[in-house]
């Protein structure tokens, strides 16, 4: 299931959702990621201390994501999984992503939630501009990105 929304996320309500009812499910990996604190890599985020504004093409990302997971079913022995990317403007300590994989074993978990997340990172039709006291700032993208994609070719 992929949904690409604004509001916020409840991990243990997603979780439960995928896993309520169900006893094929032996695993269930989760990886959330969250937007950190890109002024001057401060101990402690403020949420004045700048913002990530994610923006998506409504239709075109959702099929995209879909396609990734689709992907993951094919590789792995997934009994479910589930793909929550956010958009708008978020403050530092907010949720962006929810990644959640769920199969019969532990190992098949694991690698499909990273090669969700990895896959996310380069594929995935979202922009980010960051903003704070120096302006603003479109995010390019990394080579170690697609680095860490690359060993899933």
């Amino acid at each position: 299931m992929v949904r690409v929304e604004e509001d916020d996320f409840d991990l243990s309500t997603e979780v439960k959702k995928i896993t309520d009812g169900r006893t094929d499910i032996g695993a269930v990996v989760s990886f959330t990621g969250l937007v950190r604190d890109f002024q001057n890599n401060a101990d402690t985020p403020k949420p004045d201390q700048g913002q990530m504004t994610l923006e998506h093409y409504p239709g075109m990302t959702e099929k995209q994501l879909e396609q990734i997971e689709a992907e993951a079913h094919k590789r792995w022995p997934l009994s479910a999984s589930l793909i929550i990317h956010r958009f708008g403007t978020l403050n530092p300590g907010d949720q962006i992503v929810l990644v959640l994989t769920a199969s019969p074993h532990r190992q098949a978990a694991f690698e499909a939630a990273m090669f969700l997340m990895d896959w996310l990172k380069t594929k995935a039709p979202f922009w980010k501009k960051e903003t704070g006291p120096e302006g603003e700032a479109w995010v390019a993208a990394k080579s170690d990105d697609d680095a860490a994609a690359d060993k899933w070719s």
